[in-house]
Parts: structure tokens; C-alpha cells; sequence
């Protein structure tokens, strides 16, 4: 799962671009100094409608919703089946900040740690 996250978030090494996962839930940030553009979120397996969310969290609170629920899309990669979402952003955050995804009925909520 890691290795699609990183192929579908197209992650740099450094700064607001990254990627994370937690069992079958994956989180993946695209962006530029502290600039997120896009985060996407990823569940492996196939399960259509999905939905899923992304939030904020800062010093260990959740602080703010940053991409609503929204069903995912089903896709199919050199054999792989996972359902992503993408939501655009165009936002600066803080160093440390950290961008979650959770899909409903799952307990993972992986995330992406903003950093300079």
C-alpha cells in the first residue's frame, strides 16, 4: 500500500509532500514548503462508495476539517484494487502540523506531518 500511496501521491522527499499508512488506509499530501496543494486518501481493497475525510490536527486536536466526506473512486493498478479520493487545498500550514484521513467504519487514521 505504501508503495501506491507514494506512486499516486507523486511524493518529493521534503517539506508538505508525503505519504503515510495504517493497514489498508493511506493518507498522501502533495505540496510545497509548507503549501499543501492536494491530499489524497486511499483505502486497498475494493469496496465502491467508500467515503472518506481529511482533517487537521494540531498539538494532538483535531483542529479543523480539510477535506469533507466524499465517496471514493475505485481503481485498479498493475493488479492492486484500492478506492482513493483527492481534495485540493491551497493552504499553508505550521511546521508539525499533521494531515489525517479516516474512512467510515475503520479505526486507521494515518497521517502526514508537515515540515519545513
Amino acid at each position: 500500500m505504501a508503495a501506491a500511496v507514494l506512486l499516486l501521491a507523486a511524493a518529493a522527499p521534503a517539506y508538505a509532500s508525503g505519504g503515510a499508512d495504517k493497514g489498508p488506509v493511506g493518507v498522501g499530501v502533495i505540496g510545497e514548503g509548507l503549501k499543501v496543494k492536494e491530499v489524497r486518501a486511499t483505502l486497498n481493497g475494493w469496496y465502491p462508495g467508500a467515503r472518506a475525510e481529511t482533517f487537521l490536527v494540531r498539538g494532538g486536536k483535531r483542529v479543523q476539517t480539510v477535506g469533507s466526506w466524499k465517496a471514493t473512486e475505485s481503481v485498479e493498478y498493475g493488479g492492486h484494487k484500492f478506492e482513493i479520493i483527492a481534495w485540493p487545498v491551497n493552504k499553508s500550514y505550521r511546521h508539525g502540523d499533521r494531515i489525517c484521513s479516516r474512512f467510515e467504519h475503520r479505526s486507521e487514521r494515518p497521517c502526514v506531518t508537515i515540515q519545513r
